[in-house]
């Protein structure tokens, strides 16, 4: 099977490099490119392709604009988003994407995007399959949210603390990060701690001041989250797996 697949990125740049990458695939026969969401959707309701490769991050139609409007389409391409911005998985997989690709985009990556767009599988939002690019020394590294214990806040910044012990500081707010996580069991306790339900080892109550334990590192837990933190604790080990 030759594709044809339209890329849409308003950064020359990335575009290029997508172009090239996607270019070289043996599974793609035909590249098009778009700098804006509006461009791409003339060519889409010019052109048939067999895929969209999508930025989101783009002035005027955003690539999560683009894509409600082609869920709307008799017969809508598959969309695999290309993003620097793992915040917005839930919607995009929302909207049924095929797969949420993070910048910088790695060649093996990119394959197996290709991959499922030609067997028509779906990556699931799962949380241990949740990936997030951050950076140290110059260097991006991709972790699992899965690693990750407890986020703290740092303004408009947020540092991001694994099981290992491990610190990682990105440029996403903890209120975005708490409602976007939510669902992978992240819970605010503190105005400036969010923490993952799944890592914490205790729950301690001295003096009428309740802290938890998370990967060895003892939390404050705010008066007014102790309650539904303690709910949602009792709860969640009443559940079976």
């Amino acid at each position: 099977m030759s594709l044809r697949v339209l890329v849409v990125d308003d950064e020359k740049p990335a575009l290029d490099e997508l172009t090239y990458l996607l270019g070289a695939d043996e599974r793609v026969g035909e590249v098009v490119a778009a700098s804006t969401a509006t461009e791409g959707l003339r060519i889409l309701r010019e052109t048939d392709v067999d895929a969209v490769f999508l930025d989101i991050q783009m002035p005027g139609l955003t690539g999560l604009e683009l894509a409600e409007v082609l869920s709307r389409f008799k017969e809508p391409p598959p969309v695999v988003f290309v993003t620097a911005h793992e915040q917005h998985a839930v919607d995009a997989f929302e909207l049924h994407a095929v797969d949420y690709v993070l910048k910088p985009v790695r060649a093996d990556r990119l394959a197996e995007a290709v991959r499922r767009v030609v067997s028509g599988t779906t990556r699931a939002p799962a949380p241990e399959d949740t990936q997030i690019a951050v950076e140290r020394g110059g260097v991006t590294r991709f972790i699992d949210r899965a690693q990750i214990a407890y986020v703290e806040a740092h303004g408009d910044y947020a540092r991001l603390h694994t099981r290992t012990g491990d610190a990682f500081l990105v440029r996403i707010p903890l209120s975005t990060l708490e409602d976007d996580w939510r669902s992978a069991g992240f819970h605010r306790i503190h105005r400036s701690l969010l923490v993952a339900l799944a890592h914490i080892d205790e729950l301690r109550t001295e003096s009428g001041r309740c802290t938890v334990l998370v990967a060895g590192t003892e939390l404050p837990v705010a008066r007014r989250h102790t309650r539904e933190l303690r709910d949602v604790l009792v709860r969640r080990a009443r559940t079976p797996e």
